[in-house]
């Protein structure tokens, strides 16, 4: 492990802001959600919509945590900070909790959600790819 720190290459930084970009249409996402802007609305048909509604408290809180944390913790990569590790964790559980509970625990009442369960599984290899990726920047010393 090299304490001193690195230049990195420029291929973290494409990865960095790829990243931010990603973890900020999350935070777009929780925003349409949360105020029900017409991003959200139109696409979800009126019975997806009722069973999104019915769903725990403590999911929508998970996706909140999840994309904050992920945007900040993309931001801090490319602030070169380590503290962009931690923050990477709790987004990585907090999305898995949350897609995990989506996929196969929560009661979608029958109602078609098959575009959803791509993205879900899409945002849990992504969230756990940014994992590794600010270790590996740690490890080479490109985050301090």
């Amino acid at each position: 492990m090299t304490n001193s720190l690195q230049k990195p290459p420029i291929w973290f930084w494409i990865v960095s802001a790829i990243a931010l970009l990603w973890n900020s249409l999350g935070v777009h996402g929780y925003i349409s959600q949360a105020y029900e802007l017409s991003a959200y609305t139109d696409a979800y048909t009126t019975d997806q919509l009722e069973v999104i509604s019915t769903l725990p408290s403590w999911y929508t809180a998970l996706f909140a945590i999840a994309v904050f944390t992920g945007a900040l913790g993309c931001l801090l990569l490319l602030l070169r900070k380590k503290a962009a590790k931690f923050l990477l964790i709790i987004s990585f559980v907090a999305a898995t909790i949350q897609m995990v509970y989506f996929l196969f625990i929560a009661d979608l009442k029958g109602v078609d959600f098959s575009a959803n369960e791509i993205m879900s599984y899409m945002i849990i290899v992504f969230a756990l790819f940014l994992v590794w990726f600010s270790n590996h920047s740690a490890k080479k010393g490109w985050i301090h």
